[in-house]
């Protein structure tokens, strides 16, 4: 079963997986990087109005296969409380 890393980042603070994981193929560790997103999100949401956040899958050799990016941008459109 193939091997793979997925390295995240909030904006603040990249975390380098040293352990990896076996997945069944790419699909499937591409599926695990978009979904760590939301929780990376949860994480530090409300903490300003710009962050992007990052999950990285690389394969055994540490080649970069994907990258899933999610973005916050809020923007106030009256003062704010």
């Amino acid at each position: 079963m193939p091997h793979f890393f997925i390295d995240t980042d909030d904006g603040d603070t990249r975390v380098r997986d040293e352990e990896g994981e076996e997945f069944d193929d790419l699909q499937q560790a591409r599926n695990a990087a978009i979904a760590s997103l939301p929780a990376l999100a949860d994480e530090k949401l409300p903490d300003g109005e710009h962050r992007t956040f990052r999950a990285v899958v690389s394969d055994e050799a540490r080649v970069t296969q994907y990258i899933a990016t999610l973005t916050y941008h809020g923007e106030w459109k009256v003062p704010p409380p």
